[in-house]
Order: structure tokens, then C-alpha cells, then sequence
């Protein structure tokens, strides 16, 4: 009887064991920081000392001019990356499930941007878009076309880093629909080819039952968006003037210039808007998970 109880005893506990080393990773690399942050956001800090403030950080902050042009590009950048990547990477996946010739290649060409460096990407693509003799507007000039400059016009240039950052980020979006569409039962599929083709299959098949993989792309697309620093910085450093300025360039300019609590304050800002939009949106996506 005692060693029955004492079993059940270790039974129970065994569960929090298992999970302290996880905690401890979590708590240190995650609570502490997430603490200090908001502490020294509070503050006016240098590497030797720092002085409290209080809320001053916060107020300059959101009365800088730059800030509120940083979050309209923030959100803009965000809802645009997102939107292009399920858009376009859906119709891929599906094309790259099918039966076609060389499919095994197409995908690996597809998702090889995403293994080159950001860095290396942007500082290659603002080659290319220069407005005198970059590849792309070279070609547009010989076809008769516009040649706009792409990262020097302020109407264009959050667009053209947008449109960047989808051909980037393509490849990951595409091999997530490709995993949603392979665990579906072929059965389905035969059922939808003697309904009526593509357009059945599509609207009753594939996007009813790659919904998880849809909410995938979604959430990691968007915080990706939100979240966007080094392709942009790469590729335009926030200009011309503040036009492709995001929050995390206005941050990161922030630690440029030496304030420190300034641009920690930021990053709270950041962290504070990346959970208002985030959270609420994977609590609606669990719950559609749960009702399909």
C-alpha cells in the first residue's frame, strides 16, 4: 500500500522536474531581460550608470515625429508582406504538389532564398533597383517601359523592400502549404477531380483543410512584418527621410545617436504592439482550430 502511494507520488511530481530545465532556459533568457528592459526603459542609462525618469522615455518617444511614420510603415509593411506570401505561396504549393515534371528542382529553386543572408539580399536587390544602371530598370528601358527609382522615390520605396522581403520569404511560406496539402488523404482529392476539377478541389479541398497551415503563414508572416529591421536597413536605412522607416530602424537610429533609455523605451513600444495585434489573433486562429 505505501509503495503504491509513494509510485503515485512520484508520478505526480515527476511533470515539474521535467519541466524545470525548460523554465530555467525560459527565466533567463526570456523573464529576466523582458525585466530589465522595461526597468531601463524607465530610465536614462549608459553603459556605467543610470538614472531613473520615470515615463519621460515614453513621452519623447511617442512625441518623435518619426515614430508615428514608423508605425504607419510598420503596420503597412506587415499586412502587405503577409498578404503577398499567402497569396502567392498557396497557388505554388499546389502547383508543386501536383504531378508535373521536375517538381523536386522547382522547389529547391524556390526555396533557396531563404538560405542566402538578408543582408547579402538587400545589399544585392538595392543594386539592382538603382534608377541608372541597374539590371531591372536596364531591362524595363529596353522594353519601353518606366523606369522608376525604386528605392529613392518616397511613394516606392517601403513597396519595393516589401516586395523583397515576399520574394525572400516565399520559399518557407510555400513549404508550409506543401505540408498542409500532403496530409490531406488523396481520397478527397478524387472526390473533387470527378466534381469538378481544380476550382472544386481548391474551394472545398485545399483551403477548407490547409486552414492550420493558412494560420501558420499568417501569424509567422506578420510578426516577421512587424518585427522587419535588417533587409530594410540593408536596402534603404529608413530613407529617403523617413518614407521606408519602420519601428525598429527608428529604434535602432535611437541607439545610434546614444540614448539609450530612449530607444530601450522603443523596444518596449515594439514589444508592447507586437502583443496587442498578435495575441488576439492566435487566440482566434486556436479557437478555429478547435471548432474545425
Amino acid at each position: 500500500m505505501t509503495s503504491n502511494m509513494q509510485s503515485r507520488a512520484v508520478l505526480r511530481t515527476y511533470p515539474y522536474w521535467f519541466y524545470l530545465p525548460a523554465a530555467i532556459v525560459f527565466g533567463v533568457f526570456f523573464l529576466v531581460p523582458t525585466g530589465l528592459s522595461f526597468y531601463f526603459s524607465l530610465t536614462r542609462w549608459s553603459l556605467f550608470d543610470a538614472t531613473f525618469i520615470g515615463f519621460d522615455n515614453y513621452i519623447t518617444f511617442l512625441e518623435d515625429p518619426m515614430l508615428m511614420s514608423g508605425l504607419r510603415n510598420t503596420v503597412i509593411y506587415a499586412v502587405l508582406t503577409m498578404g503577398l506570401k499567402v497569396i502567392i505561396a498557396l497557388p505554388l504549393a499546389m502547383l508543386l504538389t501536383s504531378i508535373i515534371r521536375l517538381k523536386g528542382l522547382l522547389r529547391s529553386i524556390l526555396f533557396f532564398p531563404t538560405l542566402v543572408s538578408t543582408i547579402a539580399i538587400g545589399i544585392t536587390f538595392a543594386a539592382l533597383m538603382q534608377p541608372s544602371a541597374g539590371l531591372i530598370n536596364t531591362v524595363l528601358g529596353s522594353l519601353g517601359l518606366p523606369q522608376p527609382d525604386w528605392l529613392g522615390n518616397p511613394r516606392l520605396a517601403l513597396y519595393s523592400v516589401a516586395l523583397v522581403d515576399v520574394w525572400r520569404g516565399i520559399g518557407i511560406a510555400t513549404v508550409i502549404f506543401i505540408a498542409g496539402i500532403s496530409s490531406i488523404p488523396q481520397d478527397y482529392f478524387e472526390v473533387a477531380r470527378l466534381e469538378g476539377g481544380t476550382w472544386v478541389k481548391f474551394r472545398h479541398v485545399i483551403l477548407p483543410l490547409c486552414r492550420n497551415a493558412t494560420f501558420t503563414v499568417i501569424l509567422l508572416a506578420f510578426i516577421g512584418g512587424l518585427r522587419s529591421f535588417d533587409l530594410i536597413w540593408a536596402m534603404t536605412r529608413g530613407g529617403p527621410g523617413f518614407a521606408s522607416d519602420v519601428l525598429t530602424s527608428v529604434i535602432f537610429k535611437e541607439y545610434q545617436a546614444g540614448f539609450y533609455g530612449l530607444s530601450t523605451a522603443g523596444n518596449v513600444v515594439l514589444f508592447i504592439l507586437v502583443t496587442i495585434i498578435i495575441y488576439p489573433l492566435m487566440r482566434f486562429f486556436n479557437r478555429m482550430e478547435i471548432e474545425l
